[in-house]
């Protein structure tokens, strides 16, 4: 057996939970190292064993709590105090969600009419929609006519 296995096994070894196994007592017994640490396990395990934990006093409950009170009082205000006061939490809510939707789209907000969002612009389709939308502007060409006439005008001196 290696080193590392036989460290792995110390403390099921120091507590005598299981008995070593043939392979484990000869590498022990061939191991100075490994001999060693199961030995200074065994002790901390014992004094372990033979410690005893103090009783706290009986006015430690009281105390603490006053205690925590005090700093309690001290601590200044966080930055997430804010949040406890409901318009800003309904704000942050309402700016989170905006984000968020904002991101799904890539970047871009949604037109408030959906069928604008399935028109690709350079299409047939999408270009007569842009002719049908803007038919006043079209047909009214009389007004670049007449600019035309009156660059003439003023460029034949």
């Amino acid at each position: 057996m290696k080193c590392s296995e036989i460290h792995e096994l110390m403390p099921e070894l120091a507590s005598g939970e299981t008995g070593a196994s043939p392979e484990v007592s000869e590498h022990l017994r061939a191991c100075a190292d490994c001999a060693g640490t199961l030995g200074e396990f065994r002790q901390t395990m014992q004094l372990l064993d033979e410690w005893k934990a103090p009783e706290p006093s009986p006015y430690f409950d009281t105390r603490w709590q006053a205690r925590f009170r005090e700093e309690k009082a001290k601590q200044p205000a966080g930055w997430l105090a804010w949040l406890r006061r409901p318009a800003l939490a309904v704000s942050l809510a309402v700016i989170a969600v905006v984000g968020v939707t904002i991101f799904e789209n890539g970047g871009t907000i949604p037109p408030a009419n959906p069928d604008q969002s399935q028109v690709v612009p350079g299409t047939a389709v999408g270009d007569l929609q842009a002719l049908d939308a803007n038919h006043d502007l079209y047909s009214n060409f009389d007004v670049l006519d007449d600019l035309q006439v009156q660059s003439d005008v003023t460029a034949s001196p």
